[in-house]
């Protein structure tokens, strides 16, 4: 029964991480073909479909937290998950014409190099038993500047999107408009605390793995 455990793991994470490696590739590629061919204002046209797809089903990576099919913690997965929803769906698919499109563009970017390599590291490692150190520095040090990059923009975006989520008159606004801007005024105090704490976790993992890279 362990084996078969163990087998059905090594399964599902394969295909999980191989599947979005891909998914977040036709992300990146879309966004990077836009960008060169029609500027910023096209990326987000060119890639909101996939987005919404991909994006999406990384809400399974708070259930394998949650199961412990994986060693991530709830606390650290939940809100990077949950924050990247609320972008692409609340955000980015509700007020598609209030966004500047070089945040847009910066957002799309970041979480496509971030989630590329990500996934492609994993997929490697569960698939293959790959763990290239090559590929864990590149994993563990690209955070400096994406994760900045990313935060910035879904925060840049959720701000601009508050005077057409509340109306031109929040007092006479229907009720569902009032809940959906208090919900997005919460959205970005919660990156105060939020923001450092996922920094200081990546650093945390960047240095067990580079601490296990030693010593093999």
């Amino acid at each position: 029964m362990a084996g078969e455990g163990s087998t059905l793991r090594w399964l599902y994470l394969s295909t999980y991480n191989v599947v979005l490696f891909f998914g977040w590739s036709q992300i990146l590629y879309r966004a990077v073909n836009a960008l060169s061919t029609g500027g910023t204002k096209s990326v987000y046209a060119a890639v909101e479909k996939p987005l919404q797809i991909w994006q999406s089903a990384a809400l399974l990576e708070i259930f394998n937290s949650i199961v412990g099919i994986v060693r991530s913690p709830v606390m650290a997965t939940l809100p990077q998950i949950a924050s990247r929803i609320y972008v692409t769906w609340a955000i980015l698919y509700s007020f598609p014409e209030t966004q500047e499109h070089w945040l847009v563009t910066s957002l799309i970017l970041s979480w496509g190099v971030t989630e590329v390599i990500r996934y492609f590291f994993f997929a490697l490692r569960e698939t293959f038993g790959v763990n290239s150190s090559l590929l864990t520095s590149i994993r563990y040090s690209t955070f400096f500047v994406l994760y900045p990059t990313g935060i910035f923009s879904e925060v840049g975006l959720i701000y601009i999107a508050l005077p057409f989520i509340k109306g031109s008159n929040l007092d006479k606004a229907p009720l569902s408009n009032k809940i959906l801007y208090g919900v997005a005024l919460i959205a970005l105090v919660l990156y105060i605390p939020g923001s450092p704490y996922m920094y200081t976790h990546m650093m945390s993992q960047r240095k067990r793995a580079f601490s296990k890279k030693k010593k093999q």
